[in-house]
């Protein structure tokens, strides 16, 4: 999702609410304690040189049981950061600690926000020798051989 589409939802809210992967929800008297662009410039295993940006969002989970972070009060923090650190329309990651901090892709359901598991993946498969596709093998047209080559395995 991106900075642009979470802006039009929240006007739309009474309340901010985020699901994680396993279904269960962030409490809900986190807090958004930062947002801002994070750059990684870096190389890929086929000597690719590669700049990424995304918005990035810090969900901390404090122990204020009252707090409630309303939408209006997380659009008032978005305009603020852009505004100071001309932050662009980009993709959301927001960060959340459970057993160490995760990393999560940005969804809408209709309802509330769901934080998606982000995956690694080989950027340059050609380069490295990784099938793209792969071979599908019919088992039965497979021949079987003894492990030992005289059949008493």
């Amino acid at each position: 999702m991106k900075l642009s589409q979470l802006k039009e939802i929240l006007p739309a809210l009474n309340n901010v609410v985020f699901q994680l992967p396993d279904n269960s929800f962030v409490p809900e008297h986190f807090h958004v304690t930062e947002v801002g662009v994070v750059k990684r410039n870096f190389i890929d295993c086929g000597g690719t040189i590669r700049n990424e940006q995304v918005v990035n969002f810090q969900l901390w989970n404090a122990d204020d049981y009252d707090h409630r972070l309303k939408p209006q009060k997380l659009l008032n923090i978005i305009h603020l950061s852009q505004t100071k650190l001309g932050i662009p329309d980009l993709e959301i990651e927001v960060e959340y600690q459970s057993n160490t901090i995760g990393r999560y892709n940005l969804h809408f359901s209709g309802q509330h926000f769901v934080l998606q598991n982000k995956t690694t993946a080989c950027l340059a498969q050609d380069a490295c020798g990784t099938p793209t596709v792969k071979t599908k093998i019919n088992l039965a047209t497979l021949t079987t051989k003894s492990c030992c080559g005289n059949g008493t395995c």
